[in-house]
């Protein structure tokens, strides 16, 4: 088998790609501060398909015939079950565990990689993986946890989907330029979501001059902009690498929740920061880079 080896890491696709998970980030302050309650699936739809309309309006690229079942798979596991779990546990748990939960993904993505590809991972990878779990755990979780089991499966689905979403993402390459491929993903994404939000949501109430910069927000920097570095990255990086990544979401979470929310960080939070910081540095020095799509 191989092994993950030491290399040359891309710093600059490595600091553009993190951009992604920062932004998702302030999806659980939008979410609590910013929308209206107990509406997740019409949280994740108003976030995902205008996106993908303007960026197909834009670039106006048809997929190959062949590629519309790949397509819509990872339609679906990057965009519209994603998404939709995502919600469903914003809304349902305290971020911290959740976020907890999606600190998993790198070591989801290193099975996977290990299975399918038969790259064995060094143990420095696996232990700066595990590393970054217990970082989190003890950042976030505190006695006061809400343990209610369908946000826990919410956020465990979620993260899978992700893991095997950016995964497939890598080991496909289709043939699309990454704008176009962001676009029918979340364009696809969004027309899953449609009949959930239309069966399971509630209508939505008058909105409030809030709430749009809210769904503004989410659909305009936390889709469009953020989906597009995320598949750049994708291409460009190794997929263990970028599933690293992800933990910018729940730092950048805890960061807000200090600023704006006046949550402190202190004794045993600010090592799990630093352990978290750690574990990401570590996984991307150690990890391959992979040859950039075209």
């Amino acid at each position: 088998m191989k092994k993950f080896s030491t290399n040359s890491v891309a710093w600059g696709d490595i600091l553009v790609t993190a951009l992604a998970p920062v932004i998702w980030g302030s999806t659980y302050i939008i979410t609590t501060q910013f929308l209206p309650p107990d509406r997740p699936f019409t949280a994740a739809l108003i976030r995902v398909l205008p996106a993908g309309i303007l960026l197909l309006l834009m670039t106006r690229r048809l997929p190959q015939f062949s590629a519309w079942p790949r397509l819509l798979l990872l339609a679906a596991l990057n965009i519209g079950f994603f998404q939709a779990l995502l919600f469903v546990a914003a809304y349902r748990l305290p971020g911290g565990l959740a976020a907890v939960v999606g600190a998993l993904q790198p070591l989801l993505m290193i099975v996977l990689v290990w299975v399918f590809d038969q790259r064995k991972p060094g143990m420095p990878v696996i232990f700066a993986a595990i590393t970054g779990v217990l970082g989190m755990a003890a950042l976030l979780l505190g006695p006061g946890s809400v343990w209610d089991p369908v946000g826990i499966a919410a956020a465990l689905s979620g993260t899978a989907c992700m893991a095997v979403g950016t995964y497939l993402s890598r080991r496909w390459n289709i043939a699309l330029p990454v704008l176009a491929f962001t676009g029918w993903q979340l364009l696809l994404g969004g027309l899953i979501l449609l009949p959930l939000a239309c069966l399971f949501d509630p209508p939505l109430p008058v909105l409030t001059p809030v709430n749009i910069v809210g769904y503004a927000y989410l659909c305009v920097i936390g889709a469009l902009f953020a989906y597009v570095l995320w598949f750049r990255g994708v291409a460009r990086l190794p997929t263990v690498a970028i599933s690293s990544l992800g933990l910018f979401s729940p730092l950048t979470a805890v960061l807000l929740g200090w600023i704006f929310l006046g949550q402190t960080i202190r004794g045993l939070s600010l090592a799990g920061l630093l352990m978290v910081l750690l574990s990401i540095l570590a996984v991307q020095w150690l990890s391959k880079p992979a040859a950039p799509r075209k």
